[in-house]
């Protein structure tokens, strides 16, 4: 999501990094780089223009320390900078031992539903007992789907019933606690296209009964400057105490995301990051800096292998790795999330790849097809297959002999790879004086 405003705000810092020493002017001229690329990306008015005056403030007269240049200071300046208007330290909601409730609350359409259902899948995962609450009096549909999610991720669902009062929700409520302890219960509250005094009467009176220990604002970065007046209103009759921003995985320019945690004083608690039950993570402003920034997210990267359950592959010599060490590796790498994405978390990726590069992930897909078609006996000895045997394959995978050589041919470069990778860190394997062999070629069908 925020890509275009990274690769500007790189862009800029690349050039004032490399200055040994700047200006007054210089920095002027950069801030105002930065404050343009800040609007455009649908950063709030106010929120750019005192981002850049604090910076510019601590840049005028900054000491060089250390084995930092002037520029380098400026380009940290702006990103820890970056890091306090996202938040600063990483928030997360209040969890007790027991007596946990809470409220999810936002507009029809802003993905609140479905975010109850992955906090449900998140916590649930740490050993929590939660229970859902679809409490949208007026739409059947938003009961039923939060059900739906409810049995896919294997938690309980309590639906009220239509026109159902908050007294009724509370007794029956209560009730269902006294037979099946549960120390974290999830309420999904009504939505409206937009926002009214109907729905606000609705939720204050809700919440006046059940007495949440967190009230959620879950908020669509899709909706841009709109997202923040919603954030107000909901405050100011619910008093919110965090924000979920979904569809973070999106094209929206970012601004609103940026400008939520100093518009509302409302910290970040999760952002959705894709449509799956798994698709939610801890919002964490010096990991999100750091990408706006092009400085990677390792620790993302391994959280996401540790959510994956990756496990590690036998340690085989590289003449040994077959199609089937292939296609196990390629669907423990999918479970990660898309091959791009993954990239952009290792620093300085974002900026080492050709402009326009993309991984088809299609075509990781097509191999895993590819693979599937064959023997266990073929894939763990590919030079059987001849070229009867690739005639069934492509067949069976829906493909052409062409596609199947390529396959086998990138296997081949693989190996060659491995192999070189092996000799290299190996025991004494550069202290013998071998010059680096030469890589193989790219394998075929990733677009540039």
């Amino acid at each position: 999501m925020f890509e275009a405003l990274g690769n500007k705000l790189q862009d800029i810092l690349d050039r004032v990094g490399r200055e040994s020493k700047l200006t007054d002017a210089q920095v002027k001229a950069a801030m105002r780089e930065i404050r343009m690329a800040l609007l455009e990306a649908d950063v709030n008015f106010n929120v750019a223009k005192d981002f850049v005056a604090r910076v510019s403030e601590k840049a005028v007269g900054q000491e060089v320390t250390g084995s930092l240049t002037a520029g380098q200071t400026v380009v940290k300046l702006v990103h820890d900078e970056l890091i306090e208007t996202l938040g600063g330290e990483a928030r997360q909601p209040t969890l007790k031992n027991e007596g946990n409730v809470w409220f999810m609350v936002g507009l029809q359409g802003a993905g609140k539903t479905t975010s109850s259902g992955k906090l449900a899948a998140y916590y649930k995962g740490k050993g929590r007992r939660v229970l859902l609450v679809a409490a949208d009096t007026q739409r059947p549909a938003a009961r039923d789907q939060l059900e739906v999610l409810g049995k896919q991720v294997g938690v309980p669902v309590l639906k009220v019933n239509d026109g159902e009062t908050p007294q009724e929700t509370k007794r029956r409520l209560d009730e269902y606690l006294r037979t099946d302890y549960r120390d974290l219960v999830i309420v999904d509250t009504a939505g409206r296209l937009q926002i009214d005094e109907a729905l606000m009467d609705q939720l204050a009176n809700l919440q006046t009964e059940l007495q949440p220990t967190e009230t959620l604002l879950v908020v669509d970065a899709m909706t841009g400057q709109e997202a923040l007046n919603v954030a107000r209103v909901f405050d100011e009759r619910v008093h919110l105490s965090g924000l979920i921003i979904t569809k973070m995985d999106g094209d929206a320019r970012g601004g609103a995301a940026l400008s939520a945690r100093s518009v509302t004083g409302k910290p970040i608690y999760f952002a959705g990051i894709s449509e799956k039950i798994n698709g939610l993570e801890p919002f964490y402003p010096d990991r999100v800096a750091g990408r706006i920034l092009g400085m990677g997210d390792v620790l993302g990267l391994i959280e996401r292998a540790q959510q994956a359950d990756l496990k590690a592959m036998e340690v085989k010599k590289p003449g040994e790795f077959d199609l089937e060490d292939l296609l196990t590796q390629l669907r423990q790498i999918r479970k990660m999330g898309p091959l791009g994405d993954l990239l952009k978390l290792i620093p300085g990726m974002s900026r080492a790849l050709p402009e326009g590069f993309n991984v088809d992930e299609k075509q990781i897909q097509r191999i895993d097809a590819m693979i599937s078609s064959m023997t266990v006996k073929e894939r763990r000895n590919p030079k059987i297959i001849d070229g009867r045997r690739r005639k069934r394959i492509a067949a069976g995978s829906g493909h052409t002999v062409q596609d199947i050589n390529r396959l086998l041919k990138m296997h081949e470069q693989m190996k060659d790879m491995m192999k070189m990778l092996q000799r290299f860190s190996g025991p004494g394997g550069m202290g013998k004086g071998m010059k680096p062999p030469k890589l193989p070629p790219m394998p075929p069908n990733l677009k540039r």
